[in-house]
């Protein structure tokens, strides 16, 4: 029986400090994606708040399963029919001060169907800027899988793309979402070189969502929010500002690829332990 292909988002945002502000714009861009068809939208990293400060993040930060952030996501998914992936939220992880960075998927039911926390934390001295994530963000442990009925759904965070044994850990998954804010020098180097070798490594549909253009509070950041098929395509692309996406996901053109080219079925290193 054959699958028709689906409609996949990406949303670009230019977000700033005010988390109703980044709400009420987060909430027309997933329509505009609805109303072109998408059936899974990806939203970007930070896309409810790129805060001034790091006590800006703290005061936003909610509990796990409440607050205004996490109700508005729930809601945008119930009300279009979709899956969302809403990335990321600022979540209490007491008793560690620092919120942790997390992507929730919502169903197109409203309900939540797993979190993901991001794991790799960008500390780093770049020659133009300096970042310390992990001052302000406690990291995550859990990698997330989650059945859709687009195919398996795997969840990164920006950072994360730089370590594909995490990418590795879901082998065979037919979709990653990878909620971004990428800055300018890293992105310009790396961002879509890594974007495609992800993709064509798994085989892999990869819709990233990127944070992209001038920040109210003067941060610019990549953006070139786009989506990549298991070929190493990049099937659409946004360079700067607020906006969507789309493209369409192939679930048979996916598997074609994977029968002729069964790279995932040819692996045979195992890890080991190194030498004494």
């Amino acid at each position: 029986m054959s699958v028709s292909p689906s409609r996949v988002a990406a949303v670009q945002m230019t977000s700033g400090g005010d988390v109703g502000a980044n709400l009420r714009a987060a909430g027309d861009l997933v329509a505009e994606a609805a109303e072109a068809g998408a059936r899974l939208v990806v939203l970007p990293e930070n896309f409810a708040l790129m805060p001034p400060d790091e006590e800006a993040r703290r005061r936003a930060a909610e509990d796990e399963g409440r607050g205004p952030i996490q109700e508005a996501a729930s809601s945008w998914a119930r009300r279009h029919r979709l899956w969302l992936v809403a990335g990321t939220i600022p979540v209490r992880t007491a008793p560690d001060p620092r919120p942790q960075a997390v992507a929730f998927v919502y169903g197109p039911e409203g309900r939540t169907h797993g979190c993901y926390a991001k794991i790799h934390l960008f500390d780093v001295d770049l020659p133009e800027e300096s970042h310390r994530e992990s001052r302000s963000i406690a990291p995550g442990a859990c990698p997330l899988v989650v059945a859709t009925d687009l195919g398996r759904l795997a969840v990164a965070v920006c950072y994360d793309l730089r370590f594909p044994e995490l990418f590795r850990l879901w082998a065979g998954v037919e979709l990653v979402a990878l909620p971004s804010a990428f800055t300018v020098p890293t992105g310009e180097a790396h961002w879509e070189t890594l974007l495609r070798a992800r993709a064509i490594e798994n085989q892999c549909t990869l819709v990233a969502a990127a944070q992209g253009g001038l920040h109210p509070h003067g941060r610019r950041t990549w953006g070139h929010s786009l989506i990549v098929d298991a070929w190493g395509r990049v099937l659409v692309e946004r360079s700067e500002g607020a906006g969507v996406v789309l493209a369409n996901h192939d679930p048979e053109a996916l598997a074609e690829i994977r029968r002729r080219l069964p790279v995932l079925e040819h692996r045979r290193l195992r890890v080991l332990p190194p030498a004494d």
